[in-house]
């Protein structure tokens, strides 16, 4: 094992020897020419040799100090070659984002584009997972959470979404039209699962239970065509016209400006929201926070509503 004397004393000493001066040492450092000849003190006992002929002045270094000098001096010019270019590989390292699967597909990756126009110099590593990723195995360097409620290491939400029974518009040119929830019995619907033991989970069930607040006829319940383990699947079987599913508006925010889909009611369950996780600590915060804010402001896009001879409010 190396046995080496305390960093400060070697960076006191190189600086004294560079300047032969305790006050030209003290003032690169940011301390006083008493707090360096302190720390050369400490350094000579542990050499047990003088570093420097302090009498007659000028400062001059000692023949033990002119020994040790170009070593400590050299051994500081490698660290100062080789930290700015681990900073510059690490700068120039993808920012990688993880974040659930559908949010990445239909939001995130739609809008990369903008990103690039405004930080074309930032590269970025998307991960679109459904599990839980780790930041503390250095798997990613930003989460984005979406969670009931402030998940842990979250400071703010950026927004929230809610769910509403959404299809294609050709779903609706073959069937009679939609005015209340009731009317949604003679339509194929669409389910995909949610986490484990959710009760509060935006399904069909509880859409229905909702709705028949204001249409005794939606207690009657719900018959699923097609029930699907990921959201993605369940979203691409709504855009081929294979039924109705209660879609986060925020996912589908695009095909809803578009008109790929339409809103069938406007009776809508709550969701959840979507939270940055990052450390605080971490080398890159302030990419990860200009990319947060980013995020944050990024342009969501009008919905286009359905016309109302096709649209009935049950609220």
């Amino acid at each position: 094992m190396r046995r080496l004397p305390p960093l400060g004393t070697l960076r006191a000493f190189e600086a004294a020897a560079r300047h032969l001066s305790f006050k030209e040492a003290a003032d690169e450092l940011g301390l006083t020419p008493t707090a360096i000849s302190h720390q050369v003190r400490l350094l000579e006992d542990y050499c047990g040799e003088k570093l420097f002929r302090r009498r007659p002045r000028p400062l001059a270094l000692s023949d033990a100090g002119a020994r040790l000098f170009p070593a400590i001096r050299d051994g500081f010019d490698v660290f100062a070659s080789a930290l700015p270019s681990l900073r510059t590989e690490a700068d120039a390292r993808p920012l990688r984002v993880t974040t659930t699967s559908a949010f990445a597909s239909r939001w995130l990756v739609p809008r990369l584009s903008l990103w690039r126009e405004a930080h074309a110099h930032i590269a970025l590593s998307i991960i679109g997972v459904d599990r839980v990723v780790r930041l503390d195995t250095d798997e990613a360097d930003l989460a984005i959470r979406y969670a009931h409620s402030l998940p842990r290491g979250a400071s703010r939400e950026i927004f929230r979404d809610q769910f509403y029974p959404v299809c294609s518009p050709k779903l609706l040119a073959e069937r009679p039209i939609i005015c209340r929830a009731s009317d949604l019995h003679g339509y194929p619907l669409i389910h995909f699962d949610w986490f484990a033991n959710d009760r509060t989970a935006p399904n069909w069930e509880r859409w229905f239970e909702m709705a028949s607040a204001t249409d005794p006829g939606a207690r009657q319940g719900c018959q699923i065509a097609l029930s699907f383990r990921e959201e993605l699947h369940a979203i691409e079987a709504v855009l081929a016209g294979h039924g109705i599913a209660l879609c986060s508006d925020v996912v589908v925010a695009d095909e809803l400006a578009s008109g790929t889909l339409v809103k069938v009611l406007d009776v809508a369950l709550p969701g959840y929201g979507y939270y940055p996780v990052y450390a605080v600590d971490h080398p890159r915060r302030a990419v990860i926070e200009l990319f947060v804010e980013w995020i944050s402001t990024a342009t969501r896009p009008t919905i286009i509503a359905r016309p109302q001879t096709t649209r009935v409010s049950v609220r």
